[in-house]
């Protein structure tokens, strides 16, 4: 692999899990990265802030930069992104991470909740994008191999995935959509976009709030999208477009066959995150 070394990256919900470990992994090569969330402020049931990570980023050989960031609000993101630009010169990797998730029917989902995941999955991740492309196509021009990364399921319009949580199946699928249409847009600029979805629930916020414990323990740990992610941005960005990658796919075509030491309980049976067969 290349590295990512003198890489900016623009990192959207990254002040826990799985954004998180996206930045810590590439920090590592000694990585620009730009670390956003909603708040800044810690919370008592859900810690890490923006600026914990950056100074972990720091700590791990990378470069950060702390940006309070709200993806439903454009003004923000135009202002976030003209920060990054100003501080490391350009954005070679834009991680549409940030996400909202309420499992619920439809008599059970408030229209304040059906906005929430609209306005943070499918709104921002288009917004989020928008605003990155003139920089990604500068870094394309200029050899840096650019990349949008989405954390999105593949398309499947089964209506098992629409039934008990339609709202929330259409949000993710926004966002799937996105890189359906941006891959194949922007592809003759050589800016890659793909999506990047776990093959086994992942140990996050989202999952021990909700779902039972039994299948936080019989999750993978966020480690393993991270490194996935990372193989997926050392790709040839002309090539490696218009994808729907599973974690433990990318990670198998890299040589990895032993995948023990991600799991939150070694031994145990792994479950099947959402959306897949």
């Amino acid at each position: 692999m290349a590295g990512l070394k003198g890489k900016t990256l623009f990192i959207t919900g990254a002040s826990r899990g799985i954004g998180r470990e996206i930045a810590l992994r590439c920090a590592r090569d000694g990585a620009n990265i730009v670390v956003t969330a909603k708040t800044a402020e810690p919370h008592a049931s859900l810690p890490g802030t923006i600026h914990s990570v950056a100074a972990e980023v720091d700590a791990a050989g990378g470069k950060a930069l702390a940006l309070q960031l709200d993806v439903r609000d454009e003004a923000a993101i135009a202002a976030a992104v003209n920060e990054a630009v100003r501080v490391f010169g350009g954005i070679d990797i834009l991680v549409n991470n940030a996400s909202a998730i309420m499992l619920t029917g439809t008599a059970a989902t408030p229209m304040r909740r059906y906005d929430l995941m609209q306005g943070v999955n499918a709104r921002g991740t288009f917004a989020c994008s928008q605003a990155c492309l003139p920089h990604l196509a500068a870094s394309g021009a200029a050899g840096r191999n650019p990349h949008i990364l989405t954390l999105s399921p593949p398309l499947n319009m089964k209506p098992r995935w629409f039934k008990d949580h339609v709202v929330y199946t259409m949000s993710k699928y926004g966002m799937s959509m996105c890189t359906l249409g941006l891959a194949e847009e922007f592809r003759v600029q050589g800016i890659a976009v793909n999506s990047l979805w776990p093959r086994t629930t992942i140990a996050t916020a989202a999952i021990a709030v909700n779902f039972p414990e039994a299948i936080l323990k019989a999750s993978r740990k966020p480690a393993i999208m991270a490194d996935a992610a990372y193989a997926i941005f050392n790709r040839d960005s002309h090539a490696a477009t218009g994808n729907f990658f599973i974690d433990e796919a990318v990670l198998r075509e890299t040589g990895i066959t032993d995948f023990d030491g991600y799991a939150v309980t070694p031994g145990a049976k792994l479950y099947t995150d959402l959306f897949l067969e």
